[in-house]
């Protein structure tokens, strides 16, 4: 493990009619994650071309932070409703940030 950033997008894809229960347990997780001390963001988009397509942006301060957030109640409420809602599994996309940010 390194002290760098672990930054990803999850990419989350609803089931037939599970668009709107998918959306609203993803919401659910913002505040939540956000008040954890090793995030620095977490935010929720939705593919406007493809709805039901919902990406979370995130960045933690190191692996170790991200790691605590899997293991949260609120994260493990949300996994417990995965295949309920979702057409496949969760796809995280790691990063590396190679650019600076202006």
């Amino acid at each position: 493990m390194t002290d760098e950033q672990f930054l990803s997008t999850a990419v989350l894809k609803a089931k037939e009619g599970k668009r709107t229960a998918l959306k609203e347990a993803l919401l659910q997780l913002i505040n939540p994650t956000r008040s954890e001390p090793g995030c620095l963001y977490y935010i929720l988009f939705e593919d406007k071309n493809n709805a039901g397509t919902f990406y979370m942006r995130e960045a933690f301060k190191d692996t170790a932070a991200f790691e605590f957030h899997t293991q949260t109640i609120h994260f493990k409420n949300f996994a417990a409703q995965v295949d309920e809602l979702m057409s496949e599994p969760i796809q995280l996309v790691e990063l590396k940030q190679v650019s600076d940010t202006e």
